[in-house]
């Protein structure tokens, strides 16, 4: 019996078939409905649940709000130009770009209803569009909106906290604890005690106590401050006294220690290099602002090359290099090993003798002449630790850091731009200061060397880096992990507040609450009339048919209404009329295929075989519309502003949707119908119908 059932709904006859995709049809409906009343709904199961002493309690849905837009809400609409004489032709879209991302911050602050800001170029003018739609303070919008985007640089204050006699005195104590059981444990380790048993027992290092403080093989260029605590260690040693580190007392145990095997050649020990270098970039290298040709930038370097020395390279790479990151250091690149530089950057340097130049190298970054310093071979050490933590006064006033201004502010950055790091080519952010930036700059970042240095933006911090060296010659960089999107993203924000594009305001147009209010009342009331004319029209002329359009249109209804709420769609007066445009298109179908159903029928075909001939033959007719349509509006989307795009992409929605409800569900529903008793009924078909 069930296998029966189940073949049955598997392989359905063609009659099951049509009442399978009806039941489709009705549990869609009910989840539109779900969706578009679901207030409603919500009421209705509380008010059961009371009725029945909870003894019917109902599953609640999410209530979806409209998104009601501008005209329909109320608000305001303000129109900006922004000025863009001081700033260079070729930086005036990113400069657009960067005051409308402020902006849009800005005016989230208001928590305003689905808040839309664009931008618009027109020859010579360059706008911003706002849209808040439901705001009440629109002066104070205005006033904080107007304001020219405000780039600040500060710094730590310094100013931590005093600590009160009892937090200093429970200080001192927990410190003074801290360091008797670092002795403890060093005395026990001196008397031949096991050191992994004891790293379980007392380190405070988390991560590597349970496997008895092991740190596994690490190098100098990895740990530097641990390799030159042990470098001198023998195998199998013990730190003879507490090492202090900047988070409390550590002793070491060195297990061992190797040459580094080469990754790429097990027979090798791997090197690491000491090297400066000099780039010269050119417009064929994304990001390159040194605008020279290909041709022009070798020419460049191999007329450096010609007078180049080492005692000479440093001072040259200062002068001439385009790589921002290392030009202030002579082009010193540190040391680094194989795989943490582009390929024949790489492999020039490893085969290259130690003190000469290289030739010109081309890389993907441009030309490089190499200077390579020195060459060491890399050295592993196995080492244990147990660490034992202490407390600082920073630990006990707790908080984040405070921070206070200093002169420098966005007027003295001249641009920011997107470039990559020439080591392992991640983005980054470079800024380039003015002469009195530059100045400011070396001053701030001298005196806050291993310290951080925040970049704020409308009284928000957008990167806190930590200054590595003190910074000269007015250029920086900012690095981090950031995808290409997010280093964009960051050099428009800093040139929105560094660029000097005030913006005025041209235009403002006020809606108040009640004219949209009553101008949605009114949509509404134009379209539950047309509906109704429509509706009435198509039962008088097509009949049954026609009553079946009906049902589908309220199928329609149901359904681009839950797809405005859950996509979601902004709703205005011209979306509005997009989606009554829709259901007109919606029974435009109709007519056509319900007209083709007439002539297949005065033609002699019976009705099942009409019904399946109208609606093929229709279909195309109804398919070149309809595209046509969702082309154009597409078109408008892409291309037209807040009130046209409105329009379109309710039209857009809808046409599609109404594609759906007229092929599908109207064909579905006459199928349901279509029987014999239909056919002795040729009057319920439509008016003036004579078979033959």
């Amino acid at each position: 019996m069930a296998d029966n059932i189940l073949k049955k709904i598997a392989y359905p006859s063609a009659r099951g078939r049509i009442w399978r995709n009806f039941f489709l049809i009705i549990i869609l409906i009910a989840a539109g409905g779900l969706i578009d009343g679901g207030r409603y709904y919500n009421r209705g199961a509380d008010w059961l649940s009371d009725k029945t002493g909870e003894t019917i309690n109902l599953p609640r849905t999410k209530d979806v709000p409209f998104r009601l837009g501008l005209d329909l809400l109320g608000g305001t609409q303000l129109v900006y130009e922004a000025n863009m004489s001081d700033v260079p032709e070729a930086d005036r879209t990113s400069a657009l770009d960067g005051v409308r991302d402020v902006i849009e911050r800005r005016v989230n602050v208001f928590g305003v209803s689905e808040p839309l800001v664009q931008t618009s170029v027109s020859g010579d003018k360059y706008r911003i569009i706002v849209e808040l739609a439901g705001i009440k303070d629109i002066a104070e919008a205005i006033d904080m909106i107007g304001e020219t985007p405000l780039l600040e640089f500060k710094e730590e204050a310094g100013g931590e906290r005093q600590l009160t006699a009892e937090e200093e005195s429970a200080l001192n104590d927990f410190n003074r604890q801290a360091e008797e059981k670092a002795e403890e444990v060093l005395g026990k380790l001196t008397a031949g005690g096991d050191f992994e048993a004891l790293a379980k027992e007392y380190s405070q290092d988390e991560a590597t106590k349970d496997g008895g403080g092991d740190l596994g093989w690490i190098t100098a260029g990895g740990n530097p401050a641990i390799v030159e605590a042990v470098k001198d260690y023998k195998a199998g040693e013990v730190s003879p006294e507490l090492v202090k580190t900047g988070t409390g007392y550590a002793i070491y145990k060195l297990e061992e220690k190797r040459n580094k095997t080469n990754p790429f050649n097990e027979d090798e020990t791997e090197k690491e290099i000491k090297a400066s270098h000099i780039l010269i970039c050119h417009k064929e290298v994304e990001s390159c602002a040194s605008g020279l040709s290909k041709e022009e930038a070798y020419a460049r370097i191999k007329d450096i090359e010609n007078d180049l020395t080492p005692k000479n390279f440093a001072s040259v790479a200062k002068e001439y290099s385009d790589d921002s990151g290392t030009k202030d250091r002579g082009g010193d690149l540190g040391w680094f090993s194989r795989g943490d530089m582009v390929k024949p950057f790489e492999d020039t340097v490893l085969e290259q003798k130690t003190g000469t130049i290289s030739w010109i190298v081309e890389t993907e970054f441009g030309y490089h002449l190499i200077y390579k310093e020195a060459e060491r071979t890399v050295e592993e050490y196995h080492v244990r630790r147990i660490t034992i933590n202490t407390m600082t006064a920073a630990d006990v006033a707790g908080g984040e850091p405070e921070w206070k201004n200093t002169e420098l502010t966005g007027k003295h950055l001249e641009r920011s731009r997107v470039q990559f790091n020439p080591n392992d080519n991640t983005p980054e952010v470079g800024l380039e200061f003015d002469g009195e930036g530059a100045e400011l700059f070396a001053e701030i970042t001298g005196r806050n060397i291993g310290k951080p240095v925040a970049i704020y933006l409308d009284g928000y911090p957008i990167s806190i880096p930590t200054v590595n060296d003190k910074i000269t010659g007015g250029q920086a960089v900012i690095s981090g992990r950031f995808s290409i999107k997010e280093a964009k993203l960051l050099a428009e924000r800093l040139n929105a507040g560094a660029l000097p594009v005030p913006i005025d305001l041209i235009n403002q147009q006020t809606v108040g609450a009640s004219l949209g209010q009553a101008s949605l009342a009114a949509s509404l009331k134009a379209g539950m009339i047309g509906l109704g004319l429509v509706a009435l029209f198509m039962i008088i002329f097509y009949r049954l048919p026609g009553l079946l359009s009906v049902f589908a249109l309220i199928f329609y209804g149901v359904l681009i209404l839950a797809v405005f709420k859950i996509w979601p769609v902004t709703l205005s007066l011209a979306g509005l009329a997009g989606f009554i445009l829709s259901i007109g298109m919606a029974v435009d179908a109709n007519v056509l295929i319900f007209s083709r159903l007439k002539e297949e029928l005065r033609a002699g075909k019976p009705l099942s075989l009409a019904i399946g001939d109208a609606f093929n033959r229709a279909w195309p007719s109804i398919r070149d519309g309809n595209v046509s349509t969702i082309l154009t509006c597409l078109i408008l989307v892409w291309f037209s502003t807040s009130i046209i795009k409105g329009f379109a992409i309710t039209l857009l929605i809808g046409v599609s949707v109404s594609m759906f409800s007229a092929i599908i569900v109207t064909k579905n529903l006459l199928q349901l119908v279509a029987g014999a008793w239909l056919e002795k009924r040729p009057g319920l078909i439509t008016a003036g119908l004579k078979t033959r």
